[in-house]
């Protein structure tokens, strides 16, 4: 099981539309075959000293089966499509794959 984390950064004010974009988006992706999660989430607003702000920016969580079904998502043409549609929205996308170690304890009792 492969975890994805991207970090949407979007344009100051454009938060709300591209995430209108993803909620269209989202029931489309869960029905890909190795999607397994596909959530959008926001900045939680604390004034903490430890913590980081970003309100400018969405983070996608997925968990997608393996690479192969990550792979085929990116080139599905609702991906094209919703790419398309928010590019004039989003400033940068840093997207990342990962795993957990292979020695690692189950977290199933966390989800």
């Amino acid at each position: 099981m492969l975890t994805v984390v991207a970090e949407i950064c979007v344009k100051p004010g454009r938060r709300e539309a591209v995430l209108a974009a993803i909620h269209h988006l989202t029931p489309i992706v869960l029905e890909e075959e190795g999607c397994r999660k596909y959530q959008a989430l926001v900045d939680h607003q604390a004034q903490v000293p430890w913590k980081q702000n970003l309100p400018n920016s969405i983070f996608m969580l997925e968990y997608w089966t393996s690479l192969r079904h990550l792979e085929q998502h990116q080139q599905q043409p609702h991906m094209e499509a919703h790419r398309e549609r928010i590019k004039d929205d989003v400033l940068d996308v840093k997207i990342f794959v990962m795993e957990q170690p292979a020695d690692a304890v189950p977290d199933s009792a966390v989800l």
